[in-house]
């Protein structure tokens, strides 16, 4: 067989897309309208198993900005009924209304409980150079009852998100002294407080809050709350850098109105008195004491007598099984090295990024992508519709249209908020007059917390 007989052949394969969240449904939207056979593993029970872990917060981002255009093409054909697009989802209400059609759509397109622990290029390991780019890829599965089994794909999507890998409470990028040892009293996702059985935990308790993204503000709005109807709750805010500075968000000058509420709603909690603030305040160890720990820090500093510890410090990507796949990855963040430089929150000085695809996520590996809220790798503050464009670009790219790859079919929204330095307690950079660096003026909206989209 001659080298193009083996390119026509392989573009007969599927392109396997790891992970059904909502990116990865998207891509496989994006790819059957291409004409492209696409094949999604999710080694969770159901689609979008990383949501319904968090399924009580809501989001963000109006339905209008959580369905992928190709998605709605593809529902909209079988009769389904869309949620009005002016409306905020749950997460349940995203993966009830959205989600599960969508799988229902796709039919056997969506394997669940499949677990993909590798991927290489068929017959050949990271360091080999022949074939790289006329043989296909070999993608290594754990199935539901436990064996193993091995596919062939032209292309690989992950889309397999960073849930499963939070980020710890340990200032530099470890868990802490002691850590470990403390985790039965350590959370790293958003206490749901509608269970009981979850509330009981925090009700009359102490808890520390470490974080500065909009988890950790969707959490001190809703153990504020708590902390108003149960007498005795108290709440240490911890935050790694300097000072506050424009942690709570751009506000009023926030394109997402209702992230931008969430902010002032977290401030409101602040300006009363519901919690304590310590700044400047990285962990370095977590001392445990009969019940209670305490935290002490790298110069010393001691938070006593706390009872739980919601750690929401952000995530990170899981490469492992991507060992064999020559990934192009920025040293710092873990994104890819072209899309790292648009990102980066120690360069950029205000929340716009601009919109992306094939082209910034390619690899020195042939038809290996990485979407999603994976593609940001450390970096904070992913939207739903960054995904969806990505994933667009990158079916386009698949199906050989370049045009389309390369064409930008979307605006985001800016946040209105100064980020650069923000990760450490550098100086903030200096505001400008108007535009979305000015800082907004605080104003109280009553709205219901909500979280990243």
């Amino acid at each position: 067989m001659n080298v193009d007989e083996r390119i026509i052949q392989m573009n007969t394969l599927p392109v396997v897309v790891v992970g059904a969240g909502p990116i990865g449904l998207a891509a496989a939207a994006q790819l059957r309208e291409r004409g492209l056979t696409p094949l999604v593993f999710e080694r969770g029970p159901v689609a979008g198993a990383a949501i319904s872990e968090w399924n009580h917060v809501r989001l963000f981002s109006r339905w209008g900005e959580l369905i992928d255009p190709a998605a709605r093409r593809l529902l909209d054909a079988t009769g389904w009924v869309a949620p009005d697009d002016e409306a905020y989802p749950t997460g349940q209400d995203w993966t009830r209304d959205y989600l599960s059609p969508l799988v229902a759509a796709l039919g056997d397109a969506v394997q669940l409980n499949t677990e993909v622990i590798g991927v290489a290029r068929r017959g050949r390991d990271r360091v080999v150079d022949a074939g790289r780019d006329t043989e296909p890829l070999s993608v290594h599965l754990r199935r539901p009852d436990g064996t193993e089994d091995r596919i062939t794909a032209q292309a690989v999507i992950d889309a397999s998100g960073t849930w499963t890998t939070p980020n710890p409470l340990g200032g530099e990028g470890l868990p802490a002294l002691g850590e470990k040892t403390a985790a039965d009293r350590i959370e790293y996702r958003v206490p749901n407080l509608d269970d009981e059985d979850v509330r009981a935990r925090y009700t009359g308790k102490h808890t520390v809050i470490a974080g500065s993204g909009h988890s950790a503000l969707t959490a001190i709005v809703a153990l504020a709350n708590l902390e108003k109807q149960a007498p005795g709750t108290r709440i240490t805010w911890v935050l790694r850098r300097g000072d506050i500075g424009f942690t709570f968000g751009g506000g009023d000058a926030d394109q997402l109105p209702a992230r931008g509420a969430l902010g002032l709603r977290a401030k409101q909690a602040v300006d009363d008195g519901l919690l304590q603030v310590v700044t400047g305040f990285r962990t370095a160890a977590v001392a445990t004491n009969d019940e209670q720990v305490a935290l002490i820090s790298d110069t010393g500093a001691r938070i006593e007598k706390v009872d739980r510890v919601v750690v929401l410090t952000g995530f990170r990507p899981d490469l492992s099984w991507l060992s064999e796949i020559r990934l192009g990855l920025d040293p710092v963040l873990q994104a890819p090295t072209q899309l790292a430089p648009l990102i980066d929150p120690n360069v950029h000085s205000c929340g716009t990024v601009y919109p992306h695809g094939a082209a910034e996520l390619s690899h020195p590996e042939p038809d290996v992508y990485l979407a999603g809220m994976k593609s940001y790798g450390r970096a904070p503050t992913f939207l739903a519709m960054t995904g969806y464009e990505q994933v667009r670009s990158i079916a386009a790219a698949l199906a050989g249209d370049h045009e389309a790859a390369a064409r930008v079919e979307l605006t985001l929204p800016e946040t209105g908020v100064c980020g650069g330095a923000g990760v450490f307690d550098d100086p903030e950079p200096a505001t400008a007059e108007g535009g979305c660096c000015s800082a907004p003026t605080p104003q109280l909206i009553t709205l219901s917390a909500r979280a990243d989209g």
